[in-house]
């Protein structure tokens, strides 16, 4: 016997039951896909924080013990004992690689990670002083003409193929969006450099594959500087059905290109209120200018007459500490001395976190610091300027938009999305 909910309607007396769907994690499901059939009227639900919209086993959150799983395997765990490729491997197969697979999927992306020719010249279309996001998005959605069979994907290796070339190219996509940006020549990628390094490498390098040359001789890339974001592209990998992800199904609900999907998660996601909050989370740091103005600040924050918000707490989902938060703290802390992290900004940063997780104000209400909150001061430690702190999030999120691309796609119960409306017209 399947459980199922009962409602009335208190205006006829009549009943309708709607079967409930049981998850392994996290909150079971009313099916209410026929309510419209049995009732004549739509549920109404702003923002849809009380809908589902799919069914998936890519990512879990539970929000109110600050949990997040990525294939059932707890995030804190992915982040200190594996990389962020050997991340990517667990979404696109459901498992962690053996090491031999690790080095192959590594040596594969790699050696996609160089873009067609034809591509590298449409960067010159764009104005110079250009956001980088918005010349990532134009520029990914411009892929799909070059790789334009990824529409008749059918087959397990066809899929394969597909994801991995989008991981690959993205950060060469986003490094020559910024160089682009500055007027900078393009740097090609280097095989010889892991994923993360061969990142930094892009943005920083001049031609002839040199790196700036300091008083003690030429700089390298630190490891502790790879290790740092290679843990925030890990943290970012996905974060189950957020507004740029919905967008991403969305869109390939409608059967068109990945990559077009892919676009219009990168223009989803630059949106303030999503990938580009660690962007305004250091801008406000520099805009209360030093620990002396912080009281006055929270005060602000607290007085419901001023529009005046804080930055980088709080979270749609989260009603915890945000666990990738807890991580990137920690990184944050031992990243403070060997990446000579600006002082000052850290200094706001602490004051304003001590008040946060001490004040009734923001306990009552959940307000704990989130992944923004830390991401940013991490970020302009390793150098990278906040016109790339979305497009960052956007590499690290780009195998969860691709992966829940595919899974959509091999769901034969998937429809094109096509939401209803409450209308209050004439």
């Amino acid at each position: 016997m399947k459980n199922s909910i009962t409602m009335i309607d208190n205006r006829t007396g009549k009943s309708y039951e709607f079967d409930i769907l049981e998850a392994t994690r996290g909150p079971n499901v009313v099916n209410i896909s026929s309510f419209f059939a049995q009732t004549g009227m739509f549920t109404f639900d702003n923002g849809y924080t009380s809908t589902a919209s799919c069914k998936s086993d890519i990512t879990f959150i539970d929000g109110e013990k600050g949990e997040l799983r990525y294939r059932g395997i707890e995030i804190e765990k992915l982040a200190l004992n594996h990389s962020y490729l050997d991340v990517c491997y667990l979404l696109l197969n459901s498992r962690l690689p053996t090491e031999q697979e690790s080095l192959e999927f590594d040596l594969e992306l790699r050696h996609r990670s160089f873009l067609h020719e034809g591509l590298r010249h449409l960067f010159q279309a764009f104005p110079s002083d250009a956001h980088p996001m918005a010349t990532l998005s134009s520029a990914t959605s411009a892929l799909s003409t070059f790789y334009f069979s990824h529409l008749e994907i059918c087959k397990e290796n066809e899929y394969q193929e597909m994801a991995r070339r989008i991981i690959a190219k993205i950060p060469t996509i986003a490094a020559f969006a910024y160089r682009h940006s500055i007027g900078a020549p393009f740097i090609q990628p280097d095989i010889n450099r892991s994923f993360t390094e061969n990142f930094l490498y892009m943005l920083r390098a001049y031609p002839g594959g040199k790196m700036h040359r300091g008083v003690h001789g030429e700089e390298k890339i630190k490891e502790i500087e790879i290790k740092a974001l290679d843990t925030i592209f890990t943290l970012h990998a996905d974060h189950e059905q957020n507004a740029s992800t919905t967008t991403v199904r969305g869109v390939a609900s409608t059967g068109a290109h990945p990559y077009v999907a892919i676009s219009s998660g990168i223009s989803a996601l630059w949106g303030r209120a999503h990938g580009g909050a660690n962007e305004s989370v250091v801008a406000q740091l520099e805009m209360i200018g030093s620990v002396e103005n912080v009281d006055t600040y929270i005060e602000r924050a607290k007085d419901p007459n001023d529009p005046f918000r804080l930055m980088g707490f709080g979270h749609r989902v989260y009603k915890n500490y945000d666990p990738r938060a807890k991580i990137l703290k920690t990184l944050q802390d031992q990243l403070k001395d060997e990446l000579n992290i600006d002082s000052n900004l850290l200094k706001i940063a602490h004051k304003i976190e001590t008040i946060a997780l001490s004040d009734e104000y923001f306990i009552s209400r959940k307000l704990y610091p989130n992944i923004d909150f830390y991401s940013g001061i991490i970020l302009t430690a390793l150098k990278i300027p906040t016109s790339m702190f979305t497009p960052v999030f956007v590499i690290g999120r780009t195998v969860g938009w691709i992966t829940q691309w595919i899974e959509f796609k091999k769901d034969k119960d998937a429809k094109i999305t096509r939401p209803r409306q409450l209308y209050l017209g004439d």
